[in-house]
């Protein structure tokens, strides 16, 4: 009996796994995982319902929501779409929704739907979990993998390794990849909020808009979407996917940098403001400027605008002088704002980084540089934006990972 290690039970490990052990009856699987709890970002995703995928969209189109890897998406997506994780997991009794900004959750809002699919597919076909197993080395010897773990004298022998670890903090942690001679792109965080330290609009935490325009200033770097202010700065989708794009601009920059925002999103670009001012103006003419504003926004974050600039709430429009009219455009689509750090989004860390992908056959996720070990998930450098992308590319190159492990385990049988 053939034998496949996976080292580390997370989502695309324990994808792998299942998936293999299924399309391979004759194979035997082991999942090893360094701590006592498997699939704990399945459990804590999407603030405990988890973000399973994103709603089906061409391959192009969902591979440009991936910072770094899109090249590799094209093959593994081609072999398991969004659309085939929700088959997989609706044939497994997990009944799936598609919410209005196209994430994909279970219908019962729990992220436990998802983990008990998983785990009844391992007790089915017989998958073996071993917890507190951490792996210190990885060789090769003849046509078998030694794997070493700490603690234990004897090693765990294979005929087929997937390294399904997860993106790591620290390039040390990737030493028993790079002593194999895999080339290490070091790790960078990914999906963060912005810290902005001691500044008034602060005091707005919890304010949101549901379109703005996040930039970094003398960069090409930005985003819209739903923004989000904190007590330590700004968050909601447009920032958490410009510090995935702008994460190693960012990194270099030691989060020392400015964001310049548009709150009125891609609608109101400042010259068409400008332009539609002295219409917007007219028309309210006759309405004190703390009345309800005429662009949608937070009756807080409006009476912020005109406290900073120093205009009355009770000022009319008709009165209000050319200069304060003009530091209020500016602030409403060009506030400019100076950051300092950053701050992991909840406890959903993300890495850029890890194995080079040219060291990995996209279209089997196999190592290039050694037969028989496979890589899956974040260990390998790629990374995506908030939204369910992430576990996407967890599924599918799990998928992939696991279909050809089993195609070989079968072969080798005959």
């Amino acid at each position: 009996m053939q034998h496949l290690v996976v080292i580390g039970a997370g989502a695309s490990g324990y994808f792998c796994a299942v998936n293999a052990a299924r399309l391979s009856p004759g194979l035997k699987v082991t999942l090893l995982e360094k701590t006592g709890k498997t699939l704990s970002k399945v459990k804590i995703s999407g603030g405990g319902r988890c973000n399973v995928t994103h709603q089906h969209l061409p391959v192009p189109a969902f591979t440009g929501n991936y910072p770094r890897g899109a090249r590799l998406l094209k093959r593994t997506l081609h072999q398991f779409t969004a659309e085939d994780t929700r088959n997989w997991f609706e044939q497994r009794a997990v009944s799936l929704k598609t919410e209005a900004d196209g994430r994909v959750f279970p219908q019962s809002n729990s992220s436990q739907s998802i983990i008990d699919a998983l785990e009844k597919e391992a007790a089915k076909y017989r998958v073996q979990v071993a917890l507190h197993k951490a792996v210190t080395s990885l060789q090769k010897q003849d046509q078998a993998w030694i794997i070493q773990l700490l603690g234990e004298p004897v090693p765990v022998v294979a005929d087929y390794v997937c390294v399904a670890t997860g993106g790591f903090l620290k390039l040390e942690s990737y030493r028993f990849l790079a002593n194999l001679g895999h080339k290490i792109i070091p790790p960078l965080p990914s999906l963060f909020t912005f810290n902005i330290g001691k500044h008034a609009i602060t005091a707005l935490m919890g304010v949101s808009v549901s379109s703005a325009t996040v930039r970094i200033v003398n960069t090409k770097l930005k985003q819209t979407g739903p923004l989000l202010v904190t007590h330590w700065g700004f968050s909601g989708p447009a920032v958490l996917k410009l510090s995935a794009w702008g994460a190693e601009w960012l990194s270099e920059k030691n989060y020392q940098f400015s964001i310049q925002i548009n709150w009125l999103g891609d609608d109101w670009p400042e010259q068409q403001l400008r332009e539609q001012w002295p219409a917007i103006r007219e028309r309210f003419a006759s309405r004190p400027l703390g009345d309800k504003n005429p662009f949608g926004l937070p009756k807080r974050l409006w009476g912020y605008f005109l406290k900073t600039i120093g205009i009355a709430e009770d000022l009319y429009w008709s009165k209000l002088p050319g200069s304060l009219q003009n530091k209020l455009i500016q602030s409403l689509v060009a506030d400019t704002y100076d950051l300092n750090g950053k701050t992991t989004f909840k406890e959903e860390f993300v890495t850029c980084g890890g194995v080079d992908l040219a060291d990995i056959d996209p279209q089997t996720m196999e190592s290039r540089l050694h037969k028989g070990l496979y890589f899956t998930g974040e260990v390998m450098n790629v990374d995506g934006i908030t939204g369910g992308f992430n576990f996407q590319h967890a599924w599918a190159s799990g998928f992939a990972a696991a279909t050809h492990i089993a195609h070989a385990a079968i072969v080798s049988h005959k």
